[in-house]
């Protein structure tokens, strides 16, 4: 199941690119959360409590939120912005409410379990092309990742969206979609050395003298 984290906000009236700058400044990223129709509200959070939340969680995660000490409200990521030269800072994120008895959708990463018997055997490589599947699911049945066990794929041989096994939900996703193939070992390429020959000894031509022109007659 998916993991549940808490997390404290702040509700702001100041909205804006000058405002947020005055949030970042004073140690705080701006959010807003919105869904189920209610009105979008902007928050603020704690940049430092916030990274420390994000480093467990994921687009699957469930959050409790709490605004101003209020009742929590369980919600997901929908977008995170980063500073592009500073992964670490987060700008601005986005947070959808959610309740119990409907059905979210969401991202779940793929999870690959064993070594396939074209690799451990006949040197093939794995790879591994699409890592996580759309899901409608309820929020308590939101997995944290699925498990696909790729123990028996030989050279050639893949897995689809059609091979995941889900105990509750949907996926959303057109499941002759490849997950992960098994290829074969790329031939080393043989590097024949070029061997530059020397360049020919130009051939001396003189013109007889006197004396060997006589001997050659005679």
């Amino acid at each position: 199941m998916a993991q549940q984290i808490t997390l404290a906000a702040s509700s702001r009236q100041q909205t804006g690119t000058g405002s947020a700058r005055t949030l970042r400044r004073a140690g705080q990223v701006p959010a807003v959360i919105y869904g189920h129709g209610r009105e979008p509200e902007a928050l603020s959070i704690d940049a430092t409590v916030l990274g420390r939340t994000l480093q467990g969680a994921t687009a699957s995660t469930v959050l409790d939120v709490s605004v101003d000490g209020r009742t929590p409200v369980k919600a997901l990521i929908r977008e995170i912005q980063r500073d592009a030269l500073r992964s670490s800072t987060v700008l601005h994120l986005d947070l959808y409410e959610i309740h119990a008895d409907e059905e979210v959708e969401v991202r779940v990463p793929v999870r690959l379990v064993g070594v396939p018997d074209g690799v451990r055997n006949f040197g093939g490589v794995l790879d591994f092309m699409h890592r996580d599947v759309q899901l409608r699911v309820l929020p308590a049945d939101i997995p944290d990742h699925i498990d696909l066990d790729v123990t028996a794929l030989n050279i050639g041989h893949s897995l689809f969206v059609r091979d995941i096994q889900l105990a509750k939900g949907e996926i959303l996703e057109d499941g002759d979609t490849p997950i992960c193939t098994v290829v074969a070992p790329r031939a080393e390429e043989v590097v024949v050395p070029v061997v530059e020959e020397a360049p020919a000894e130009p051939e001396l031509i003189r013109k007889p003298k006197p004396e060997e022109e006589t001997e050659e007659k005679s």
